[in-house]
């Protein structure tokens, strides 16, 4: 049975950080690439930040550039997301998902196996 757990989300202030964490179970851990995702109401699912299945390759999205890292654990099954100078604009469900996927990582939800519920992410201005 494949599980996905997000962990991390909290309320924090602006400037401050957080670190999400996402456990696997289920499947082979080191054949996928995985990535981060974040909704608010209202709009679609977004990536946020992606890593290659040896986390060699790292992708990220323009806004949160020089301000998250992604990094994954293969040993432990697990991948994190180390967020920086958080702003209000960050507010948003933060999800984990795992795409089968060879080369580099996928950056469109739609190519991701297997999701998340989601961690709330709330930063007060």
């Amino acid at each position: 049975q494949v599980q996905v757990v997000e962990s991390g989300g909290d309320l924090v202030q602006a400037g401050g950080s957080l670190r999400l964490s996402c456990t696997t179970s289920g499947f082979v851990f080191d054949d996928y690439a995985m990535g981060w995702f974040r909704q608010v109401p209202g709009k679609g699912r977004e990536v946020v930040a992606c890593a290659s299945r040896s986390g060699a390759n790292v992708d990220y999205a323009d806004l949160v550039k020089g301000r998250f890292i992604i990094s994954r654990d293969n040993a432990k099954n697990t991948v994190y997301l180390h967020m920086h100078e958080l702003k209000s604009e960050d507010t948003a469900i933060y999800y984990c998902a795992a795409a089968e996927y060879r080369w580099g990582c996928p950056t469109s939800p739609s190519q991701y196996n297997y999701w998340g519920q989601g961690t709330q992410v709330t930063v007060s201005s």
